[in-house]
């Protein structure tokens, strides 16, 4: 498998509850996502529509399977998120999601064992990634998180119960909206 510096990169962008999200991938994988924060997210009610489209793109033989996949796992995600845990991810290809380094292993850890509805603090993850001691690097673990969505980083809070920060505190509105859309199902 060919280095992430060596692929021959596509970004496709789309247009989502939380505005438009760009999506770089390769023929081997994932890179990484991008939420631009573009617009405030849709308001979440029963009739609204939490489509997500494609509205920038190469052609769907040029998009390559693995960046398809990833996109029919975000259309499923914002229209029926407890329904992804069904589903497999996409194949991800970032030097962070590899090897043995505790943010790989924290990234790991977190899209393993902490499903849709749930949250987890960073003590608590710290604690699942093997280093009761290393709170602090389960945030830089997310802050480095080069898939959001897919890796689930909006699901760890402060022990407090606080959210916490998300997107470097630029965020914090988004991570609100995700743990509330994640929960809408479970309330019914």
């Amino acid at each position: 498998m060919k280095s992430p510096s060596q692929c021959r990169q596509r970004t496709i962008s789309l247009q989502s509850p939380l505005g438009k999200i760009q999506v770089s991938g390769c023929e081997n994988g994932v890179h990484t996502i991008q939420i631009l924060m573009d617009v405030p997210p849709a308001v979440r009610s029963d009739d609204a529509s939490l489509s997500c489209v494609v509205t920038a793109s190469n052609s769907q033989e040029e998009m390559g399977p693995e960046l398809q996949h990833c996109v029919e796992w975000l259309r499923a995600y914002f229209s029926e998120p407890w329904a992804v845990g069904r589903l497999p991810l996409p194949v991800f290809h970032h030097p962070t999601l590899h090897g043995d380094a505790f943010t790989s292993r924290v990234l790991q850890t977190l899209v393993r064992d902490v499903k849709v509805g749930e949250t987890v603090s960073y003590k608590r993850l710290a604690e699942m990634a093997g280093n009761p001691r290393a709170v602090r690097a389960v945030g830089g673990a997310m802050r480095r998180n080069p898939v959001p969505l897919l890796i689930p980083c909006h699901r760890v809070i402060s022990s407090s119960g606080q959210s916490g920060m998300y997107m470097g505190g630029k965020g914090n509105h988004l991570k609100q909206w995700l743990l509330t859309h994640e929960k809408v199902k479970e309330e019914d």
